[in-house]
């Protein structure tokens, strides 16, 4: 049954607070754990959460504002399960940032910790919904409304969130699926089926791997192509509706097929990005993106970056498979960006996010891509075009400009072949002669017109707004510093998602409280903004 947490929202008479010296209890109301607790904590709108917890009458649930502020402390401060669990119960400051107000209180057990992160993926996997993403919106909006932060002008790019599985190879993941499907099978079948699974569940995938010269490597994977057929064809049927089973099948799957009886080893080169990674993390992708082998996931951000704000925040967070392009990803970002931020006119990114299904949503949302680079080979002749009333072309190379005429399917800009020749350029020139030898011909379409437009936005803004998009490498350092070698310490999309929307919302907490302090303002309003961000 869901009850909401009042309790921290009344002093307690026997609290630390009323126990501690007076210049004590001055720095914890100047900490930032109290800012925490006034600018997130209380914040957070129990009521959607209720979703997780029955209807019926029961035992009420624990503070869930508790559970979810732990969930942010934990990523914001890059704590363990222990190192979180030691800060709640003998960390004063922490107790004051989850509402706690006496040296006692834990508000809930580790189990209840696990168990509403299951749920919160649940509820993921039923409707859809993320509900810390809802969180992260509902502060960010406030926090926007309250700072005066103008969102007209925002930047977005995206990193490598690496998965916190082991780096298989294939044998050894081969070899690892054995070993665990072994572990989960009967007594009774474990003896009828030794002669399978011997020479491998005595040592872990790695020592079994480690002295295989290179044609030892390809004799064993020919050999336990044998094994998996026969596990499919004789124990499958029996453990089907076993979890690890039905990972079982999609690496079969995935790395064998039947080829007249005979079981085949499909050719690493065939093998997808989407591929079984680890046992262990069964949405994690492969990419391989300036030599650097990848596991895992991408996350995309989207901050502000108007040169007028006196401090900018994040708007969006997505995590996707690290093998879809940025420029899908921001094609499904789109409406929601526009969403939570209606007046934006301009987006600043790099030549990664150009596409021509992105032109065209940009286009119909009144949104400008500024792009730093475009994909694709530079042209050693510039041609422009440009588009006047009544979807009209004027295409221009250095030396002339012409009116494009349409074609069943495309544009055809036609230039003087005689002005051509005296070009200094003609050599370089790479447009097609016709067969009059009269004209040289370009050809466009729609799609090439928003592309040029694109490329070109960068040179229509004030000089000082054509680098702003550099700075949100600043942000994606803020995520990298929790990332170890770029992995988080968690496995799975959703797990990670909670690990970029809660460090999200740690990130920009943090500029909030910057700002505040390195403010010139009156005690008087700085309790303003801090009263009006959390009533």
């Amino acid at each position: 049954m869901f009850k909401k947490n009042q309790k921290h929202k009344q002093a307690d008479i026997f609290g630390f607070s009323s126990i501690l010296p007076g210049s004590y209890v001055e720095e914890i109301e100047e900490s930032n754990e109290q800012s925490f607790y006034e600018l997130i904590f209380s914040r957070i709108r129990e009521e959607d959460f209720s979703c997780l917890y029955s209807e019926k009458f029961s035992r009420p649930n624990a503070p869930i504002n508790c559970l979810i502020g732990a969930i942010v402390l934990q990523h914001k401060h890059h704590w363990t399960i222990n190192d979180l669990f030691d800060n709640i119960k003998f960390n004063l400051l922490t107790k004051v940032a989850l509402g706690l107000q006496t040296i006692h209180e834990m508000p809930f057990t580790e189990a209840t910790f696990f168990n509403t992160q299951n749920r919160l993926n649940d509820y993921f996997v039923k409707t859809g919904v993320n509900l810390l993403d809802m969180l992260f919106d509902h502060l960010t909006n406030e926090q926007i409304k309250t700072l005066k932060i103008k969102t007209n002008i925002q930047r977005t790019d995206s990193f490598q969130a690496a998965s916190n599985i082991r780096r298989y190879s294939r044998l050894q993941l081969l070899v690892e699926m054995l070993i665990r499907v072994h572990r989960i099978l009967s007594e009774e079948d474990r003896t009828l089926f030794d002669d399978i699974f011997a020479p491998y569940s005595k040592k872990t995938s790695g020592q079994f791997i480690y002295r295989l010269d290179q044609a030892g490597i390809q004799t064993e994977l020919e050999t336990i192509g044998r094994i998996y057929q026969r596990i499919y064809t004789e124990i499958f049927p029996r453990y089907q509706n076993v979890e690890i089973f039905t990972v079982f099948e999609r690496l079969y799957t995935e790395h064998f097929t039947v080829v007249e009886e005979t079981i085949t080893l499909i050719d690493a080169a065939a093998l997808t990005t989407n591929t079984l990674q680890s046992p262990d993390d069964l949405e994690a992708t492969y990419v391989k993106k300036n030599n650097t082998a990848h596991r895992g996931y991408v996350v995309n951000i989207v901050e502000t970056c108007n040169p007028e704000n006196q401090l900018n925040l994040i708007t969006d967070i997505a995590v996707s498979k690290n093998n879809v392009d940025d420029s899908k990803i921001l094609h499904e970002r789109l409406d929601v960006v526009k969403e939570k931020t209606p007046d934006i006119a301009e987006l600043h990114n790099d030549g990664a996010y150009g596409s021509n299904d992105n032109d065209t949503k940009c286009f119909e949302h009144g949104i400008t891509q500024i792009q730093t680079a475009i994909r694709g080979k530079e042209s050693a002749i510039e041609i422009t075009i440009q588009q006047t009333e009544g979807e009209r072309y004027h295409v221009s190379c250095p030396h002339q400009t012409v009116v494009a005429t349409k074609g069943r399917k495309r544009f055809k800009a036609a230039f003087d072949t005689s002005l051509c020749e005296a070009c200094p350029l003609n050599k370089q020139c790479n447009l097609i002669t016709d067969r009059s030898d009269s004209h040289r011909s370009y050809y466009f379409s729609e799609k090439d017109f928003h592309r040029k437009k694109r490329a070109h936005n960068i040179v229509s803004i004030p000089p000082e707004r054509r680098g702003l998009r550099a700075n949100v490498e600043a942000t994606v350092s803020e995520f990298k510093r929790k990332m170890p070698d770029d992995k988080v310490k968690v496995r799975g999309r959703f797990k990670t998602m909670l690990f970029a929307l809660a460090t999200g919302i740690g990130i920009n907490f943090g500029r909030i409280v910057r700002y505040l302090d390195d403010l010139v303002l009156s005690t008087t309003r700085r309790e303003e903004i801090i009263i009006a961000t959390s009533s």
